[in-house]
């Protein structure tokens, strides 16, 4: 119970951190940069583990490009809704937010996938709401930009739209 408590406060604390260093703006489109960019490389080979290919030149080009269909898709949404992202990145990427929330300490760079993977988790069941919620972001965020790919389609069966439709 202290440790929800203590997370809950410090993510309003980290948010309201974040929230006073940006200039109060109006609503500006989702910016995908810096640590931002490093937390999403981490988040999507652990979110993806088992469908990346395994070679390493095949894996990185993988994950670089499910990240800028990410990118893409957070840019189509409304602006609130792609503020909202920004600020779960913008608190990702705090360092002692990040820390206490997810338990990467020296920065997601860094981070081993087993560790991405095990936060994950803790947020998919989560007590506080925030923190599944966020889970579920990111998993329809990553899990949808990989299969809008049409390569990634054989690996589950889908032959594609059907032919009289598209």
């Amino acid at each position: 119970m202290k440790v929800g408590a203590l997370a809950a406060v410090t993510l309003a604390a980290g948010g309201g951190l974040y929230r006073y260093t940006q200039a109060s703006s109006p609503l500006q489109r989702f910016v995908l940069d810096g640590e931002a960019r490093a937390a999403l490389d981490a988040i999507v080979p652990a979110m993806l583990a088992g469908a990346l290919p395994v070679d390493g030149a095949a894996r990185t080009t993988a994950i670089v490009a499910t990240t800028g269909r990410v990118h893409q898709a957070i840019l189509g949404l409304p602006l609130a809704a792609q503020k909202e992202v920004q600020d779960l990145f913008g608190l990702l990427a705090l360092a002692p937010a990040r820390r206490l929330l997810t338990g990467v300490s020296g920065g997601w760079r860094a981070a081993r996938p087993d560790q991405v993977g095990e936060f994950l988790q803790a947020w998919r069941f989560h007590r506080l709401d925030m923190l599944q919620t966020a889970y579920h972001a990111l998993h329809d965020l990553i899990i949808g930009a990989w299969y809008a790919d049409p390569s990634t389609w054989d690996s589950i069966g889908y032959p594609g739209p059907m032919k009289e439709l598209a």
